[in-house]
């Protein structure tokens, strides 16, 4: 491994379970650095003089290794040089990183029998997508495993690895904001995926993003979801793509693209589990309003979106890949489990609102401030009571504490 190794922000939550008695589990999309953060762990142990094993389950030798069972992984691994028995009698560890852990034909009963039986052996493994995951594991791991969702770079991480060190939480100056405001630019328009951010050219960018989205309908889509008509799905995405930030409509989805209601509500499940897109429930005080009431749909790349609309990238502050970038931006920061939208039978609106702890902020998302109205934001705050709301916009003048840039959120 002799790219550079940059530090994730959730790494160091991660280095907490390092020494726990559960496996740990990274899953997402594919290419958004889950690789890249068990190399870096990795090297984190071996500069603390731990004993480490990497296998890349991309090398079918090692799937065919492993699913023979745990004792030809053990015979393999004391060929390596690694004497077991006094690591078990030692009270010392082996960190075994198993990476696309999915290819395995029963992952389950390998971990399970390792941590029943060879818990001297630390397991750290991944696996593309939440879909491969859940269809690949059993009930018999449940409450022993610690589970990460992993996404693609956020805008401080795309700074780090750009090299540029600017201090995003103090005020800045007009050179400094304006710099910013050029990076945050280039972020949203070209999205997170760290391949994407460290290459230069814009021309290889395309031909990286385009790369993503064939592997993935080829991966995930064809040889794991078992879709055959792909050229469906295809057109199905791209038509998604052209709807990021709006309400989804089933029905009307399944007109325009010409497929079965039940096919929209597959194909939307299995994007939503290999993390293409977020369905995004509505905000009420009344839990049963979310289910009923119709999701929005959100991507979680930026790049990605632009590349599946107009199959280029270009430089844009257009309102949908905004409210894109700041969706996936509070989804990183707090979780997807808590970002609603809101709106009422008056067709007031709200894109977001934020659930922090016991508190909700309220998040309007424009290209400029000036363009922010009151009205719906007033009704919001007067009905749930709320002292606080948040407008994210990119250009304009702020007019109080309530405005904000979407790095600041």
């Amino acid at each position: 491994m002799n790219e550079k190794l940059f530090k994730r922000d959730f790494s160091e939550e991660i280095e907490k379970y390092l020494d726990s008695e559960n496996i740990i589990v990274l899953h997402g999309a594919r290419q958004v650095g889950k690789s890249h953060i068990l190399f870096y762990l990795e090297k984190l142990l071996q500069d603390r003089k731990k004993l480490t094993k990497f296998l890349d389950l991309e090398d079918s030798r090692f799937v065919d290794l492993l699913n023979e069972g745990v004792d030809s992984l053990l015979i393999f691994l004391q060929a390596e040089g690694f004497d077991l028995e006094k690591i078990k009698n030692s009270k010392e560890r082996l960190y075994l990183f198993i990476d696309e852990i999915q290819y395995l034909e029963n992952p389950s009963s390998l971990m399970k029998l390792l941590i029943d039986h060879h818990s001297y052996i630390q397991l750290i493994v991944s696996g593309s997508s939440s879909f491969n995951i859940k269809s690949k594991f059993s009930d018999s791991l449940v409450g022993r495993t610690v589970d990460f969702e992993i996404f693609n770079l956020s805008f401080a991480e795309f700074l780090r690895f750009k090299n540029i060190s600017i201090n995003l939480k103090g005020k800045l100056d007009g050179i400094h904001l304006t710099k910013i405001k050029e990076l945050y630019l280039e972020y949203m328009s070209f999205g997170g995926y760290p391949k994407i951010v460290l290459e230069n050219s814009i021309e290889k960018k395309e031909k990286y993003l385009q790369q993503i989205i064939d592997t993935y309908i080829k991966k995930d889509i064809r040889d794991l979801a078992h879709i055959k008509n792909i050229k469906k799905f295809n057109d199905f995405l791209k038509v998604l793509a052209s709807q990021s930030g709006q309400l989804v409509n089933v029905a009307e989805l399944s007109r325009k693209c010409k497929i079965a209601v039940q096919t929209v509500e597959n194909y939307l499940f299995l994007l939503e589990n290999t993390y293409v897109i977020k369905l995004v429930a509505p905000f009420s005080s009344n839990a049963m309003v979310e289910v009923i009431k119709s999701p929005k749909l959100f991507f979680y790349d930026t790049g990605l979106l632009q590349m599946l609309q107009t199959k280029k990238l270009q430089k844009t502050d257009q309102g949908s890949v905004l409210e894109t970038s700041v969706f996936a931006e509070l989804v990183k920061k707090f979780g997807q489990d808590n970002v609603n939208f809101w709106r009422n039978k008056n067709q007031n609106e709200i894109d977001f609102i934020l659930q922090k702890k016991a508190e909700l902020l309220p998040i309007e998302v424009k290209s400029n401030f000036g363009n922010f109205r009151k009205t719906a934001m007033t009704f919001f705050c007067e009905k749930y009571h709320l002292k606080n709301f948040a407008v994210v916009a990119l250009e304009g003048e702020k007019k109080g504490k309530e405005y904000f840039y979407p790095w600041e959120i």
